[in-house]
């Protein structure tokens, strides 16, 4: 019995951050539901950062940090997860999860204003403006679904093996997207945008994730 109340305990705190998730989106919808709409499906939408370009995109905006907040939290709960499932007698509890989402907002902040100074140092801030906004507008959108993909895992039948397929496959798609929609940047600039790719997507990348497994 007190096996059971101690499992129990150890995940009430999984419920506790998906209503916290639930609320940000409340929020969200609050300061500005039709721009919420068009990230949701912002990954597959190009015409929507078309649209954010003429609007106010501000990473420092209150609904910006909200989303920035939101897509932070519902990334560590996917990495807690698996790297949970990678690891053998490590349990998913909340000290762990703290631990990731301060890993993974920090990651996240720090390429961003890292992203930002670069295009301002050498003027390119109105040429990248598209592609950056493309990038986390798309990035935005697939945690969305993965928060419901993490609901269905967590409280329906669906396996957590089948997880990392599926998220792989939904940033493939992501990346696919995302260079069809900018394919004249990329082309015309291929060395820098593999330069950039290496240096601000590949790299930290492959440091965070040994880190975490």
């Amino acid at each position: 019995m007190q096996a059971l109340e101690k499992i129990a305990n150890s995940t009430n705190w999984i419920s506790i951050v998906l209503l916290l998730l639930l609320v940000l989106i409340a929020v969200l919808k609050v300061l500005d539901s039709e721009k919420l709409k068009g990230y949701v499906f912002a990954v597959f939408n190009k015409g929507f950062a078309d649209g954010e370009l003429g609007r106010d995109t501000s990473f420092f905006s209150l609904f910006h940090n909200v989303l920035f907040v939101f897509s932070s939290l519902v990334l560590a709960f996917v990495i807690s997860l698996i790297t949970a499932q990678n690891k053998d007698g490590l349990a998913v509890s909340f000290s762990y999860y703290l631990t990731i989402s301060g890993v993974v907002f920090s990651y996240l902040l720090i390429k961003r204003l890292l992203e930002v100074s670069f295009s301002n140092l050498f003027l390119l801030r109105k040429r990248l403006r598209f592609y950056i906004v493309s990038k986390y507008s798309s990035l935005y959108s697939i945690c969305f679904f993965l928060l419901i993909l993490f609901i269905v895992c967590q409280f329906g039948p669906l396996s957590v093996s089948y997880l990392v397929p599926i998220i792989i496959g939904l940033f493939l798609v992501r990346f696919v997207l995302h260079i069809r929609h900018n394919k004249n940047l990329v082309f015309n600039e291929l060395f820098y945008f593999i330069l950039y790719l290496c240096a601000f997507e590949i790299a930290p990348l492959l440091t965070l994730f040994k880190l975490m497994f």
